[in-house]
Protein backbone atom coordinates (compact mmCIF):
# COMPACT_ATOMS: atom_id res chain seq x y z
CA UNK A 1 0.00 0.00 0.00
CA UNK A 2 1.32 3.44 -1.23
CA UNK A 3 -1.47 5.45 -0.52
CA UNK A 4 -0.29 6.84 2.40
CA UNK A 5 0.75 9.91 0.03
CA UNK A 6 -3.31 10.32 -0.83
CA UNK A 7 -3.76 10.85 2.60
CA UNK A 8 -4.51 14.47 4.00
CA UNK A 9 -5.96 13.29 7.81
CA UNK A 10 -3.29 11.59 9.76
CA UNK A 11 -5.12 9.94 13.81
CA UNK A 12 -1.81 9.87 15.57
CA UNK A 13 -1.56 7.48 18.97
CA UNK A 14 1.03 9.00 20.93
CA UNK A 15 2.85 6.81 23.65
CA UNK A 16 4.51 4.18 21.67
CA UNK A 17 4.00 5.52 18.16
CA UNK A 18 5.56 9.09 18.12
CA UNK A 19 7.22 8.93 21.70
CA UNK A 20 8.22 6.57 24.85
CA UNK A 21 7.83 8.30 28.22
CA UNK A 22 10.37 11.25 27.72
CA UNK A 23 12.08 10.35 24.48
CA UNK A 24 10.50 11.67 20.81
CA UNK A 25 11.26 9.28 18.27
CA UNK A 26 13.23 9.75 15.48
CA UNK A 27 11.54 11.19 12.47
CA UNK A 28 8.43 12.54 14.31
CA UNK A 29 9.07 16.02 13.53
CA UNK A 30 9.67 15.49 9.89
CA UNK A 31 6.55 13.37 9.43
CA UNK A 32 4.68 16.21 11.42
CA UNK A 33 6.29 18.89 9.26
CA UNK A 34 5.34 16.71 6.06
CA UNK A 35 2.11 16.82 7.06
CA UNK A 36 2.09 20.53 7.06
CA UNK A 37 3.34 20.95 3.79
CA UNK A 38 1.25 18.65 1.49
CA UNK A 39 -1.56 20.76 3.18
CA UNK A 40 -2.80 17.95 5.14
CA UNK A 41 -3.94 17.62 9.05
CA UNK A 42 -2.80 15.67 12.08
CA UNK A 43 -4.72 15.09 15.35
CA UNK A 44 -3.28 12.90 18.27
CA UNK A 45 -5.55 10.41 19.30
CA UNK A 46 -5.13 9.01 22.69
CA UNK A 47 -6.38 6.63 25.23
CA UNK A 48 -4.17 7.90 28.05
CA UNK A 49 -6.84 10.19 30.57
CA UNK A 50 -4.08 10.29 33.29
CA UNK A 51 -3.19 13.97 31.44
CA UNK A 52 -5.38 17.01 30.84
CA UNK A 53 -5.43 17.99 27.18
CA UNK A 54 -3.36 20.64 28.63
CA UNK A 55 -0.67 18.52 30.23
CA UNK A 56 -0.25 17.03 26.78
CA UNK A 57 0.50 20.35 25.26
CA UNK A 58 3.07 21.29 27.43
CA UNK A 59 4.76 17.70 26.77
CA UNK A 60 4.76 17.97 23.00
CA UNK A 61 5.81 21.53 23.33
CA UNK A 62 8.72 20.04 25.14
CA UNK A 63 9.77 18.15 22.70
CA UNK A 64 9.48 21.02 20.19
CA UNK A 65 5.73 19.97 18.36
CA UNK A 66 3.35 23.05 18.60
CA UNK A 67 -0.18 21.89 19.51
CA UNK A 68 -3.31 23.46 20.95
CA UNK A 69 -6.29 21.71 22.91
CA UNK A 70 -7.75 21.72 19.02
CA UNK A 71 -5.33 19.39 17.83
CA UNK A 72 -6.18 16.43 20.72
CA UNK A 73 -8.92 14.14 20.44
CA UNK A 74 -8.99 12.14 23.92
CA UNK A 75 -10.87 9.18 25.83
CA UNK A 76 -11.36 11.53 28.66
CA UNK A 77 -12.84 14.18 25.92
CA UNK A 78 -14.71 11.63 24.38
CA UNK A 79 -16.06 10.56 27.92
CA UNK A 80 -17.05 13.74 29.00
CA UNK A 81 -19.63 13.58 26.23
CA UNK A 82 -20.64 11.00 26.97
CA UNK A 83 -21.37 11.50 30.43
CA UNK A 84 -22.42 15.16 29.74
CA UNK A 85 -25.60 13.50 27.63
CA UNK A 86 -26.16 10.79 30.13
CA UNK A 87 -25.57 12.23 33.50
CA UNK A 88 -25.88 15.57 32.94
CA UNK A 89 -27.26 16.46 36.21
CA UNK A 90 -26.40 13.38 38.50
CA UNK A 91 -23.52 12.94 40.67
CA UNK A 92 -20.57 11.46 39.62
CA UNK A 93 -17.66 9.35 40.99
CA UNK A 94 -14.12 10.28 39.30
CA UNK A 95 -12.18 7.15 40.32
CA UNK A 96 -8.56 8.75 38.19
CA UNK A 97 -5.96 11.55 38.47
CA UNK A 98 -6.56 14.93 39.10
CA UNK A 99 -6.33 15.94 35.85
CA UNK A 100 -8.69 13.40 35.20
CA UNK A 101 -11.39 14.81 37.66
CA UNK A 102 -10.45 18.79 36.58
CA UNK A 103 -11.44 17.99 32.58
CA UNK A 104 -14.45 16.65 33.98
CA UNK A 105 -15.64 19.01 36.12
CA UNK A 106 -14.60 21.71 33.51
CA UNK A 107 -17.04 19.62 30.87
CA UNK A 108 -20.08 21.05 33.63
CA UNK A 109 -20.17 17.70 35.49
CA UNK A 110 -20.86 17.23 39.07
CA UNK A 111 -17.91 14.99 40.01
CA UNK A 112 -17.26 13.99 43.54
CA UNK A 113 -14.07 11.64 44.59
CA UNK A 114 -15.53 10.38 48.35
CA UNK A 115 -17.98 8.29 48.72
CA UNK A 116 -21.40 9.83 48.87
CA UNK A 117 -25.24 9.74 48.46
CA UNK A 118 -27.23 9.42 45.21
CA UNK A 119 -24.09 8.50 43.17
CA UNK A 120 -25.31 7.51 40.06
CA UNK A 121 -22.18 6.45 37.86
CA UNK A 122 -18.77 5.55 38.68
CA UNK A 123 -15.89 7.16 35.90
CA UNK A 124 -12.63 5.46 35.61
CA UNK A 125 -9.47 6.74 33.67
CA UNK A 126 -5.84 5.66 33.90
CA UNK A 127 -4.97 6.44 36.96
CA UNK A 128 -1.21 6.99 38.07
CA UNK A 129 -2.35 8.16 41.10
CA UNK A 130 -4.11 4.98 42.03
CA UNK A 131 -4.61 3.70 45.94
CA UNK A 132 -5.98 1.16 47.45
CA UNK A 133 -8.35 3.55 48.89
CA UNK A 134 -9.89 4.22 45.13
CA UNK A 135 -10.31 0.24 44.77
CA UNK A 136 -12.44 0.00 47.68
CA UNK A 137 -14.86 2.86 46.82
CA UNK A 138 -14.81 1.60 43.14
CA UNK A 139 -16.02 -1.96 44.38
CA UNK A 140 -18.98 -0.69 47.33
CA UNK A 141 -20.70 1.23 44.64
CA UNK A 142 -20.48 -1.19 42.11
CA UNK A 143 -22.12 -3.45 44.69
CA UNK A 144 -24.58 -0.40 45.29
CA UNK A 145 -25.65 -1.24 40.91
CA UNK A 146 -24.25 2.29 40.26
CA UNK A 147 -23.71 2.26 36.87
CA UNK A 148 -19.80 1.72 35.40
CA UNK A 149 -17.94 3.51 32.75
CA UNK A 150 -14.78 3.15 31.53
CA UNK A 151 -12.11 5.69 29.45
CA UNK A 152 -10.46 3.07 27.80
CA UNK A 153 -9.60 -0.92 27.84
CA UNK A 154 -5.44 -0.75 27.30
CA UNK A 155 -3.96 -3.16 29.77
CA UNK A 156 -0.79 -1.58 29.99
CA UNK A 157 0.99 1.96 29.30
CA UNK A 158 4.19 1.92 27.62
CA UNK A 159 7.31 3.35 29.28
CA UNK A 160 11.47 3.78 28.79
CA UNK A 161 11.61 0.90 31.06
CA UNK A 162 8.74 -1.80 29.74
CA UNK A 163 5.15 -1.25 30.97
CA UNK A 164 2.75 -0.27 33.59
CA UNK A 165 -0.81 -1.28 34.27
CA UNK A 166 -3.41 0.74 32.62
CA UNK A 167 -7.32 1.27 32.66
CA UNK A 168 -8.24 -2.01 31.39
CA UNK A 169 -5.79 -3.98 34.06
CA UNK A 170 -7.28 -2.18 36.79
CA UNK A 171 -10.85 -2.85 35.76
CA UNK A 172 -10.21 -6.39 35.39
CA UNK A 173 -8.94 -6.40 39.31
CA UNK A 174 -12.16 -5.01 39.71
CA UNK A 175 -14.55 -7.48 37.78
CA UNK A 176 -12.54 -9.91 40.26
CA UNK A 177 -14.53 -8.45 43.28
CA UNK A 178 -17.26 -7.40 41.69
CA UNK A 179 -17.95 -9.27 38.44
CA UNK A 180 -19.15 -6.44 36.92
CA UNK A 181 -17.24 -4.85 33.66
CA UNK A 182 -17.49 -1.19 32.73
CA UNK A 183 -18.65 0.65 29.52
CA UNK A 184 -15.64 1.27 27.82
CA UNK A 185 -15.53 4.86 25.67
CA UNK A 186 -12.13 5.11 23.78
CA UNK A 187 -10.42 2.86 21.20
CA UNK A 188 -11.42 0.36 19.82
CA UNK A 189 -14.89 1.86 20.14
CA UNK A 190 -15.87 4.80 16.95
CA UNK A 191 -16.47 7.70 18.84
CA UNK A 192 -13.34 9.08 18.96
CA UNK A 193 -12.43 8.62 15.28
CA UNK A 194 -15.84 9.70 14.55
CA UNK A 195 -15.77 12.74 16.84
CA UNK A 196 -12.34 13.95 15.17
CA UNK A 197 -13.64 13.54 11.05
CA UNK A 198 -16.83 15.52 12.39
CA UNK A 199 -14.56 17.95 14.01
CA UNK A 200 -12.15 18.65 10.78
CA UNK A 201 -14.42 17.68 7.82
CA UNK A 202 -12.12 15.16 6.41
CA UNK A 203 -13.42 12.34 4.71
CA UNK A 204 -13.47 8.85 5.38
CA UNK A 205 -11.18 7.74 2.50
CA UNK A 206 -9.02 10.91 3.34
CA UNK A 207 -8.20 9.81 6.56
CA UNK A 208 -5.86 7.21 8.28
CA UNK A 209 -5.16 5.81 12.21
CA UNK A 210 -1.65 5.21 12.76
CA UNK A 211 -1.06 3.47 16.14
CA UNK A 212 0.86 0.78 17.75
CA UNK A 213 -1.97 -1.42 19.22
CA UNK A 214 -3.55 -4.00 17.37
CA UNK A 215 -6.90 -4.39 19.95
CA UNK A 216 -7.38 -0.56 20.19
CA UNK A 217 -5.98 2.11 17.62
CA UNK A 218 -6.05 -0.32 14.84
CA UNK A 219 -9.71 -1.77 16.24
CA UNK A 220 -11.00 1.56 16.22
CA UNK A 221 -10.08 2.46 12.72
CA UNK A 222 -11.34 -1.24 10.94
CA UNK A 223 -14.68 -0.50 13.05
CA UNK A 224 -14.97 2.83 11.68
CA UNK A 225 -13.99 2.54 7.68
CA UNK A 226 -11.20 3.94 7.48
CA UNK A 227 -7.19 3.00 6.89
CA UNK A 228 -4.66 1.95 9.07
CA UNK A 229 -1.50 1.53 10.03
CA UNK A 230 0.61 0.03 12.86
CA UNK A 231 4.02 0.78 14.01
CA UNK A 232 6.50 -1.85 15.67
CA UNK A 233 7.80 0.86 18.07
CA UNK A 234 5.10 0.20 20.74
CA UNK A 235 3.46 -2.72 22.09
CA UNK A 236 2.85 -4.78 18.93
CA UNK A 237 4.59 -7.51 17.89
CA UNK A 238 4.90 -9.29 13.99
CA UNK A 239 4.03 -12.27 15.98
CA UNK A 240 0.88 -10.68 17.06
CA UNK A 241 -0.39 -9.32 14.16
CA UNK A 242 -0.40 -13.02 12.71
CA UNK A 243 -2.72 -14.37 15.74
CA UNK A 244 -4.93 -10.90 15.86
CA UNK A 245 -8.34 -10.21 14.33
CA UNK A 246 -6.93 -6.95 14.16
CA UNK A 247 -5.18 -6.48 10.96
CA UNK A 248 -3.52 -3.47 9.84
CA UNK A 249 -3.44 -2.13 6.22
CA UNK A 250 0.25 -1.48 6.39
CA UNK A 251 2.76 -1.92 8.62
CA UNK A 252 6.41 0.06 9.54
CA UNK A 253 9.00 -0.36 11.90
CA UNK A 254 8.45 3.14 13.21
CA UNK A 255 7.13 6.82 12.06
CA UNK A 256 10.47 7.51 10.89
CA UNK A 257 9.92 4.93 8.46
CA UNK A 258 6.46 6.33 7.20
CA UNK A 259 7.92 9.33 6.62
CA UNK A 260 10.80 7.82 4.11
CA UNK A 261 8.03 5.91 2.66
CA UNK A 262 5.94 8.95 2.03
CA UNK A 263 9.25 11.03 0.83
CA UNK A 264 10.22 7.99 -1.44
Amino acid sequence: MNNLKNKKFFLLDMDGTIYLGDRLFDGTLDFLNYIKEVGGKYMFLTNNSSKSVDKYVEKLAAFGIEATNDDFMTSTQATVLYLQKNYGDKKIYAFGTESFKWELKSGGLEIVDKLEDDISCLVMGFDTELSFNKLEDACILLKKNVDYIATNPDLVCPTEYGYVPDCGSVSGMIYNATKRNPVFIGKPEPAMVNLAIEKTGYTKDETIVIGDRLYTDIACGLAVGISTALVLSGETTLDQVADSEFKPEVIFNDIKTIYMNLMS
